[in-house]
């Protein structure tokens, strides 16, 4: 047992070692960013299925990286709520409002940030919403913008489908469906992905993300439409201006997520000869690639966060009551105890940690599924003869606290 188990008299309660100690594995910087399985790996060794880390600003945290004890957590919100108004280290003003971390941890009036009553309440409206959205035509607006992307690039016979397909596709789609003009949702491209990378601009982007959506709730009031903001206003739930807000950011930010397992599956899909013929060919579904994606690249490696209600044992460390936790679903599916040997193939498994689980699973699952299924499909059958423009083992991600993301997917085809 490592020198912050519960067996150490020295462990000191709540916090593994001194706020922001050198000694500590960051999630960010170089290292983490070119090498976080690496970090994972090292970590796992050294502590188990729990390990201490720092995040950005040096900020103390426990990183859940078994599968079994994620689960506990995310299923468990009663002892690890949600709501970041329990982190002692935020009400102790140890974190500042300007920190890279208050876009993706920070309590706000959405659904995400509460547990119990209110949760259900939020929840509610919004699972409402997304399945009337998905009524209104979702697969017809995906065909449409996933057609309009490669409209940009087909003449040329190369493109990036990182840059060019995957980082639009998804987007596009979630704007229309929340009520947005086209102009806005490619806007939102750059703000979220960059909230999502974090660092000094995360917090002005996220601002910029609710200035839109902040707007569009003020159109709809006076001039309803067929869209997910009008409905969440109308609601029965009675949801008040910040929280249409913060629903609508909300499900932007997951649409930013789904772009990054569109690269993936991509990737997935160009780098073997037999699933690019057996999907031409009809032999092969793309939910089988989408799975194998979610288990060995899940599009957040890291999910934000949770917070202990109060003392508990977790992996062999005693946690303290405020102490925040951030769940590994990268190193959580990979957890040898529940895959030793992560090469057999989990085609029909649908247990991987990709969408959280637990009260809070994603609620639009269903939706970026659909979403990636026809953007994939539309790729194919536009442009026969797609293939990989540089060898796959020189390929590239560059990973953030929360994500990995491919730096570039070029490809060639015929035209």
């Amino acid at each position: 047992m490592n020198d912050q188990s519960l067996d150490s008299p020295d462990a000191p309660r709540g916090c593994p070692v001194a706020h922001g100690s050198p000694d500590l594995a960051r999630l960010y910087g170089p290292e983490a960013a070119t090498d976080p399985h690496g970090i994972y790996e090292r970590l796992r060794k050294e502590h188990g299925s729990v390990a201490p880390v720092l995040l950005e600003g040096d900020v103390n945290a426990w990183l859940v990286l078994g599968y079994r004890d994620s689960r506990r957590v995310l299923d468990n919100p009663s002892q690890f709520p949600r709501d970041a108004r329990t982190w002692r280290d935020y009400r102790e003003g140890r974190i500042e409002e300007t920190s890279a971390l208050i876009p993706m941890l920070a309590w706000r009036p959405d659904c995400v940030s509460q547990d119990g009553e209110p949760h259900r309440r939020l929840r509610g409206a919004v699972n409402d919403v997304l399945q009337a959205a998905v009524g209104r035509g979702t697969r017809r607006h995906a065909t449409h913008f996933a057609n309009k992307q490669i409209d940009r690039f087909a003449a040329v016979g190369r493109a990036d489908l990182v840059a060019d397909y995957a980082d639009f596709v998804p987007m596009l789609v979630m704007s229309r469906v929340l009520g947005l003009a086209e102009v806005e949702g490619r806007r939102l491209v750059e703000s979220c992905a960059e909230l999502l990378k974090g660092g000094e601009d995360a917090v002005m982007h996220d601002g910029r993300i609710r200035e839109i959506f902040g707007e569009l709730v003020e159109r709809r009031r006076t001039e309803p439409g067929s869209d997910l903001a009008t409905d969440l206003l109308d609601h029965h739930a009675a949801l008040d201006h910040d929280e249409v807000v913060d629903h609508l950011r909300m499900v932007m930010i997951a649409a930013a997520v789904t772009t990054n397992l569109l690269a993936r599956v991509l990737r997935l899909v160009l780098t073997d000869a037999s699933r690019l013929s057996g999907l031409t060919s009809g032999q092969l579904n793309i939910s089988a690639v989408m799975e194998e994606a979610m288990w060995n690249s899940p599009p957040l490696t890291v999910l934000p966060g949770r917070f202990a209600a109060s003392d508990v044992e977790l992996g062999g460390h005693l946690i303290g009551a405020g102490d925040l936790l951030v769940l590994g679903l990268a190193p959580g599916n990979v957890d040898p105890e529940v895959r030793p040997d992560p090469g057999v193939s989990v085609e029909g498994n649908q247990a991987h940690l990709a969408f959280g689980a637990g009260p809070h699973e994603c609620p639009g699952q269903s939706m970026g599924q659909s979403m990636i299924e026809i953007a994939v499909d539309v790729l194919l059958h536009r442009l026969p003869g797609l293939r990989l423009a540089m060898p796959a083992d020189e390929l590239t991600s560059t990973a953030s606290t929360w994500e990995s993301r491919l730096d570039r997917l070029p490809v060639e085809f015929p035209v």
